[in-house]
Formats: C-alpha cells, sequence, structure tokens
C-alpha cells in the first residue's frame, strides 16, 4: 500500500484534532480566504482582528468589494466546526470499525457490555492509527505550507485532499464508482484525478458499509453454531421453558476469550486497510 511507506512522524493527540477540523474546512470551504493578504490601514474604533491559532480574523465596517461580511464568515466557520465529526465520520476508517465491533457485541450477546462509549472510544482511537500517515502526509504537504503562507489556499486544499482521495479509492470498489458515476450522468474518465469528491465520497461509504456487513456474517458464523448445538440439547433435554440464550451466553464468551477473539478481530479489521 502507498501508505506504508509514508513516514511515520510522532504528532501529538491534538495536533492530529487540528488536522481534521482544518481538513473540514478546507474540505468544504476551499475559497476561504484565512490567509487573506492584509493592507495597513488606520485602525478604527470599530475595528477588531486578530487570529485562533493559524486562522486569522478581521472584523470591521471597511471590508473589500466582494468580500463576505464578518457574521457570515463566523456562521460558515461554525457550521464546519459542528459538521467535522460528521465528516470524520464518514471520510475514514471509522465506519468500518464501528460497524465490526457492533456485530461483535450482537453476536456475543451481551446487550450493552461493552457500552456504546467504548466501543465509540477504541473506533476512533483505531481510525487515528490507521489514518495516521494520511493525517502526517495533509501535515506535511498542506497545513504546514499554508500556516506558513507558502502556497495559497487552494494549493492547499488540493494538497490535502489528495492524500485522503488517494485513501478513499484504495478502499472503494471500482462497482461502487461506476454506480455514482452514472448518476451524475459522467460517461467517461481519463484519470483517476477526474473523479470527482461528489462521486468518491459516497461509493466509499457504499463500500466499508460492505466489506463491514460481510466480515459481521463471518463473525457471527461461529456464535450461530453455538447457538444451534445448546438450542437441540435443551430439546432434546425437554427443557422448553429455559431460554438458549441464557446457556449459550457463558460458552459464547468462553470460546471468545479463549481464542483472543479481541486481538483476532482488531488485528484483522486494521489489516483490512493495508
Amino acid at each position: 500500500m502507498i501508505f506504508m511507506n509514508v513516514s511515520r512522524k510522532k504528532i501529538s493527540f491534538k495536533s492530529v484534532i487540528f488536522i481534521i477540523l482544518l481538513l473540514c474546512i478546507l474540505t468544504l470551504i476551499p475559497c476561504t480566504k484565512a490567509y487573506a493578504s492584509t493592507i495597513e490601514e488606520p485602525a478604527t474604533s470599530s475595528d477588531f482582528s486578530g487570529s485562533i491559532g493559524p486562522l486569522q480574523f478581521s472584523l470591521g465596517s471597511n471590508q473589500g468589494e466582494g468580500s463576505l461580511s464578518s457574521t457570515l464568515q463566523i456562521l460558515l466557520i461554525l457550521t464546519v466546526i459542528t459538521l467535522a465529526p460528521s465528516i470524520l465520520i464518514m471520510v475514514t476508517s471509522f465506519t468500518r470499525i464501528i460497524i465490526v465491533l457492533h456485530f461483535v457485541r450482537s453476536a456475543l450477546g451481551t446487550q450493552s457490555t461493552p457500552p456504546n462509549q467504548v466501543l465509540i472510544g477504541l473506533a476512533l482511537f483505531l481510525t487515528f492509527f490507521i489514518m495516521s500517515p494520511v493525517f502526517t502526509e495533509i501535515n506535511t504537504n498542506a497545513i504546514e505550507p499554508l500556516s506558513a503562507g507558502i502556497i495559497s489556499e487552494e494549493e492547499a486544499f488540493e494538497k490535502g485532499v489528495a492524500p485522503l482521495r488517494t485513501f478513499m479509492l484504495e478502499q472503494t470498489d471500482t462497482k461502487d464508482i461506476r454506480l455514482f458515476l452514472d448518476i451524475a450522468g459522467i460517461d467517461k474518465v481519463e484519470t483517476i484525478e477526474e473523479i470527482p469528491l461528489t462521486v468518491i465520497i459516497p461509493a466509499f461509504i457504499i463500500s466499508e458499509l460492505t466489506k463491514a456487513f460481510i466480515i459481521g456474517f463471518l463473525i457471527y458464523i461461529p456464535f450461530i453454531v453455538i447457538d444451534m448445538v445448546v438450542s437441540s440439547t435443551l430439546m432434546s433435554m425437554g427443557m422448553m421453558m429455559l431460554p438458549p440464550t441464557m446457556i449459550s451466553m457463558p460458552f459464547k464468551i468462553l470460546l471468545f476469550v479463549l481464542a483472543d477473539g479481541w486481538n483476532l478481530i482488531i488485528g484483522e479489521v486494521v489489516k483490512t486497510f493495508y
């Protein structure tokens, strides 16, 4: 895989969160003038300027012709921050991981154990682990040059989206891409770069759902066998009123623990991305 060759630089958890948020901003608002060059003018009492990390803002009555109002700019930024969790779920490995973990819990029949908070937290950290080469490449090629003022917002958007496009295309089935190309009315594309993000993202989501359900089916097979054995044994003994799940659950948990189930499932799910 292409991302195995990317050097894994150590980046902090805060840096990963910042990269995700800024990537969302670049994805939804590529034309945002976060680093527009400022014109030195005498400050008035109605002007207010400052910065939040690398994002610079200026609120005042003197705005250039054709620029968005300050209220609308703030509204757009807040909207992007609100949509950031959804974007994180849709364009990363999170979807496949969380669905597989829910299948594991359902196959064990343990109801709410592990709880949803544990499964979501585990899926998030596994997502950070799998996507770390992509985040590192985005940080190196787009975020750092944009922060230093070396490249423009449009160039940062193109360089920042490129690793994410490659990751999604590697995990997407061709038939799903063709489906959305047909729906969009695009008959033929010469290169991969011609495929728009509006086609890649939904195709990637469908492929992730398909693969997650296939993995879930394979996980269910050994536990269904245990349920069948327990049910047939109870019926042969005449215990019609005893719920089979009450007897089969300890055996499924025992099998899962003896087989080191978490290690096997998490390891194999992560390997499906490489």
